[in-house]
């Protein structure tokens, strides 16, 4: 049997060395690739990686080392000896270091201090003082491998020894605690495994994913491109990806047509007046564009709500109406930080192939019920795997209580009848409404 590396008590996962006399309540956490070890396993690696880096460049400070879904990375202030930045080419003096010092198979020792003795012993490093706020009052953990020390909660494995199956496969930058008036970061990204045929395998799929990504694609077919004298984020669609944009919004429109949609069109910048009685004013400001035109402020739309909105004000309606049906292709821009640009998944100009259903309470579901049905012709078109989510209201809305339940139940109650699985993301709604997320699994 393997190793025994934690325990989860109650839905918490303790190291050994936190655990205490509950062994024989909680659950054994053993030394494999099943989801809690994962997070153990990468938690424990971000550690090697600092050690690494600072014997390495022994001036590097050190923000934060979390485990994420598929690994972990290491916030960190380093330069090279010359002032430069690390780049890509000095990831593997990085992992040789890491590597002797997991074959070294240091112990790892939990430490418990007080707040104010730990921001004594780190009075010249700024970085963890900044790690410092963020913790509240009461204990404070250290984990120590070798001359290396760390803030942290843990959990950790008990030994470098279980820390030999790793790859760092990226670096980038990153803004101080993820604000981008603060100073950039260096941050190293890395997997680590049980086992060397699980790293193995899960570095080929990146390799092969690689190849698939949409950016290599995109500039080899020549469909769009960036350039810095326009601006991050703000693609140019080239001849081949506008024809194919315009095969795609066609295929797209002579659906929607079949179900009853009218086409429609707003403008791409209204009066700040228009965002505040809609509710975007106060609830998504900070990621609109403004600007002012004979001092009266106006904002670039980030969303088609508003225009549509008005086409339905734009004449007496009757219940006898509804539904109606409003799309359109809206462009759209929203102020996103550099650190979140990824190809054409986040920009900060795209265009939506949008719409708003205006219907009765008692017509959501039957009109929902149509939708996931288009939804899944469009899937199956493209050979799209994909799972639902539904998000209920977060704790920045607007509208009453009944509605949010009357809208939250049309959903889940279209999504049962349908037979169609799905997971609940508590407090993930827009602000204005619930909603049904389509993910979307894709080459990478």
């Amino acid at each position: 049997m393997s190793d025994i590396i934690a325990y989860k008590l109650n839905g918490e996962i303790y190291d050994t060395q936190s655990i205490g006399e509950h062994t024989s309540e909680a659950q054994p956490i053993y030394f494999d690739n099943s989801e809690d070890a994962l997070k153990i396993l990468r938690h424990s690696c971000a550690h090697l990686l600092a050690q690494a880096v600072r014997e390495l460049y022994p001036s590097a400070k050190f923000f934060v080392g979390p485990a994420i879904e598929d690994g972990f990375y290491y916030d960190m202030r380093v330069s090279k000896n010359g002032g430069e930045k690390l780049g890509e080419e000095d990831l593997g003096a990085i992992e040789k270091k890491m590597r002797a010092l997991a074959e070294a198979n240091l112990e790892i020792k939990k430490i418990t201090s007080t707040k104010e003795a730990v921001a004594k012993k780190y009075a010249n490093d700024d970085l963890k003082q900044e790690v410092l706020k963020r913790i509240p009052e009461g204990p404070v953990s250290l984990y120590a491998q070798g001359e290396f020390e760390d803030i942290c909660r843990g959990p950790h494995v008990q030994n470098t020894k279980f820390l030999k199956n790793f790859a760092l496969t990226r670096i980038a930058g990153a803004y101080l605690g993820g604000d981008e008036k603060r100073e950039m970061l260096t941050r190293i990204y890395g997997v680590v495994f049980a086992d060397k045929d699980s790293l193995k395998k899960h570095l080929t799929m990146l390799e092969e994913a690689k190849k698939r990504d949409h950016r290599k694609l995109g500039a080899e077919m020549k469909f769009f491109t960036f350039d810095e004298q326009i601006g991050a984020g703000l693609p140019i669609w080239l001849p081949a990806g506008t024809r194919m944009r315009i095969k795609l919004e066609e295929r797209l429109y002579r659906q929607l047509r079949k179900r009853g949609y009218e086409p429609v069109r707003g403008p791409e910048i209204l009066k700040s007046d228009a965002w505040k009685i809609s509710g975007h004013y106060s609830n998504y400001k900070e990621n609109m564009y403004f600007t002012t035109i004979e001092e009266q402020e106006y904002g670039i739309k980030p969303m088609n709500c508003v225009g549509h909105i008005k086409v339905y004000q734009s004449e007496i309606r009757s219940y006898r109406d509804l539904p109606l049906k409003f799309c359109e292709y809206g462009v759209v821009h929203r102020h996103e930080k550099s650190g979140v640009l990824h190809g054409l998944f986040r920009v900060r100009e795209f265009t939506q192939d949008d719409a708003h259903l205006f219907v009765m309470p008692s017509q959501i579901k039957e009109n929902v019920y149509e939708i996931l049905d288009f939804v899944e012709l469009l899937m199956k078109a493209f050979g799209f795997e994909y799972e639902l989510e539904i998000s209920t209201k977060p704790q920045k809305a607007v509208g009453d209580d009944e509605v949010w339940d009357i809208a939250t139940k049309a959903l889940k109650d279209a999504l049962d009848e349908k037979g169609l699985k799905y997971g609940l993301d508590e407090g993930g709604g827009a602000f204005y409404g619930p909603k049904i997320d389509i993910k979307i699994t894709d080459a990478l």
